[in-house]
């Protein structure tokens, strides 16, 4: 019968908590993100006006 590799369990659990560990951190980090979120969603609306602008510059040629 063969031996179990018990390092290799081992090794196998350590990756699954360090993986584990860094999503929660990324979910806090996230999470305390949010305010910071809603400004960009802000600047991407300046960037659509600035194309809406641009799609008015033949209209005025008339």
């Amino acid at each position: 019968m063969a031996k179990p590799n018990f390092q290799y369990e081992k090794r196998q659990k350590e990756l699954e908590k360090k993986r584990k560990k860094e999503e929660k951190l990324k979910r806090k980090l996230e999470k305390g993100n949010a305010p910071d979120d809603s400004v960009a969603a802000e600047a991407d609306d300046d960037s659509s006006d600035a194309e809406q602008d641009s799609g008015e510059t033949p209209a005025a040629d008339k």
